[in-house]
């Protein structure tokens, strides 16, 4: 029995190390050492054995378990990033934002338009908005005549409108939208996909076969993180040069305590944290906790409620939403 806890202690130990290793995508860019963010796919999973590992030295009564616990008090906003709780606030003078990737239409064009007309929403970012005849149309809503990938759309006077220069498969479209009396900028992203199927990440019976897959997703995975982080620097470079308050959403395909999501972060505030309770998972096609979709915004700005709605599986997304309004 000793021998299994010593065992049981250097394998905790290590997971704490790699949850500690996820904090260093702050500073590291995926141009220069990819591998740290391929730990950030793994956080719930180690956080999961660090909770299990944390009941089993307290049942045993070692007091190893309060090193452990304090160790774990440094990951609670990171953990944060992924399942949170907010006391719901005021909300008056608020101005609601979804943003949704639909996965073109395909699961049910018109189940999406009556979901968001249901929602009234201020502006509603689409990401793989699709071909022409599974695009929704919104009541009350207008956006851009011929979107590509990604849209915005809104129920008020757009002053300018335009795109970043992106690369390859990702996509990126700005609105400067007044509202209530004020102009803020509304940044919809898709970042570049990994363009992944099931069965490339399902384990098979052979050794040699699961060993080619985990192969295979990382020669997969490694151009794209050099390609996210060329992009969300060219995200950060225009918020911070925007004129007016930023609100970003969309599909970022990088999950929290990734590169991409601490360079935003750095210049925004994630609403999720701010206004979000429960969980803020928004991919839900493989059986496993992904949060990829995101709305952050500009320091003035507040959110006061942010919540994913899985009421209905419209695409292999689901929808977030969030309400705004400036700090007084």
């Amino acid at each position: 029995m000793k021998l299994i806890r010593t065992l049981l202690f250097l394998v905790h130990i290590v997971i704490v190390l790699l949850l500690a290793a996820t904090m260093l995508n702050a500073y590291i860019s995926p141009k220069s050492f990819p591998y740290f963010n391929f730990l950030s796919l793994g956080f719930p999973i180690f956080m999961i054995s660090n909770a299990l590992l944390i009941v089993f030295w307290v049942v045993s009564f070692k007091k190893r378990a309060v090193f452990f616990i304090i160790a774990t008090a440094f990951f609670l906003t990171p953990i944060r990033r992924w399942v949170n709780y907010s006391p719901q606030k005021d909300k008056s003078n608020a101005f609601k934002v979804i943003s949704f990737n639909i996965k073109g239409g395909a699961l049910g064009k018109e189940e999406i338009e009556n979901w968001v007309n249901s929602e009234n929403p201020d502006v509603v970012f689409i990401q793989e908005i699709g071909y022409v005849e599974n695009r929704p149309y919104f009541k009350n809503l207008t956006g851009a005549d011929n979107p590509q990938v990604v849209n915005i759309f809104t129920r008020h006077k757009v002053i300018n409108r335009g795109s970043l220069d992106f690369t390859n498969n990702a996509e990126g479209v700005f609105n400067d939208i007044q509202i209530n009396g004020k102009i803020i900028r509304f940044l919809n992203v898709y970042l570049e996909p990994f363009q992944l199927h099931k069965d490339m990440v399902r384990p098979s019976s052979s050794i040699d076969r699961n060993e080619e897959k985990a192969k295979s997703l990382v020669r997969r995975f490694i151009p794209v993180f050099k390609l996210h982080a060329e992009e969300v620097m060219t995200m950060k470079e225009f918020i911070q040069q925007s004129p007016y308050p930023v609100v970003v959403g969309g599909d970022f395909n990088s999950v929290p305590n990734s590169y991409e999501y601490f360079t935003i972060n750095s210049v925004l505030n994630d609403a999720f944290l701010e206004g979000g309770s429960g969980s803020g998972t928004s991919f839900h096609d493989y059986k496993f906790p992904i949060r990829i979709d995101y709305l952050f915004s500009s320091k003035e700005i507040f959110c006061q409620k942010y919540s994913v709605d899985r009421t209905y599986r419209m695409s292999d997304h689901y929808p977030i939403l969030a309400e705004f309004s400036f700090k007084k």
